[in-house]
C-alpha cells in the first residue's frame, strides 16, 4: 500500500464512523454542532497521530504481556496534553465537550489503530494511518454536526440561516443523533460503492 492509499483508506475505505462504526459515544454526544465535531474530530486526530507515532518506535521494546496497558499508557499521557493544551487555548469548546475529551483514552478507533496498525508498521505509516483515520473521523463529526446544526438550530458554525422558525428540535437532541448517523452511513456507503 503506497503513502497515499494509506491516508485515502482512513477517510474513505475504513472510515472510522461510517464504515466501520468505530467510536459511537462520541459521534453522537459531541455532535450537536458541526464546531463541537470538528473540534473533538481534531482533539482525537492529535492523539491519534501522536499515539500511533510513540507506539511504532517503542513496539519492540514493549513485551507481550503488557503490550495494551502500555498502549493505554501512551493513549493517556497525548489525552492528557491534549486536555492541557484545550483547556488553556480554546477553553469554549473544552467546556462544550467536557467529559468526551478524557475519554479519548478509550476510544476504540484510537486502541484498534494503535493494535491494528501502529504495532505492526513504520513510523511513517503509521503517521500516515492516524492522519487518514483522523481525517476520516473528524470529517465525518464536522459533517454529522453540521446536519444536525442546520436542521435543529437553522444554523451551521454558529451563523444564522434564518430557517430556525422551520426547524424541529429533535435533530440537537439524542433522537436526533441516532436518525442523522443513520442516514449519513447510508448515504456515505451508497457513495462509496459507486
Amino acid at each position: 500500500m503506497n503513502k497515499l492509499q494509506i491516508v485515502l483508506s482512513g477517510i474513505v475505505r475504513n472510515n472510522p464512523t461510517f464504515v466501520l462504526v468505530l467510536g459511537m459515544c462520541p459521534t453522537l454526544g459531541t455532535t450537536t454542532s458541526a464546531a463541537n465535531g470538528m473540534g473533538m474530530g481534531l482533539a482525537t486526530t492529535a492523539v491519534l497521530i501522536m499515539s500511533n507515532l510513540v507506539i511504532s518506535l517503542i513496539k519492540n521494546i514493549i513485551p507481550d504481556k503488557v503490550r495494551i496497558p502500555a498502549f493505554i499508557v501512551v493513549i493517556a499521557s497525548f489525552v492528557t496534553i491534549i486536555q492541557m493544551l484545550m483547556e488553556a487555548f480554546v477553553p469554549a469548546l473544552y467546556a462544550a465537550l467536557g467529559v468526551f475529551i478524557p475519554l479519548i483514552v478509550v476510544n476504540c478507533i484510537i486502541l484498534g489503530r494503535a493494535e491494528a496498525f501502529a504495532s505492526k508498521n513504520s513510523p511513517l505509516d503509521s503517521i500516515l494511518d492516524g492522519v487518514g483515520i483522523g481525517l476520516g473521523f473528524t470529517l465525518a463529526l464536522t459533517v454529522m454536526g453540521a446536519v444536525r446544526e442546520v436542521l435543529g438550530s437553522g444554523a451551521v458554525f454558529g451563523v444564522d440561516l434564518g430557517i430556525s422558525d422551520l426547524t424541529p428540535l429533535v435533530f440537537v437532541l439524542a433522537p436526533g443523533g441516532f436518525l442523522t448517523l443513520g442516514y449519513l452511513m447510508v448515504l456515505f456507503n451508497k457513495l462509496v460503492k459507486k
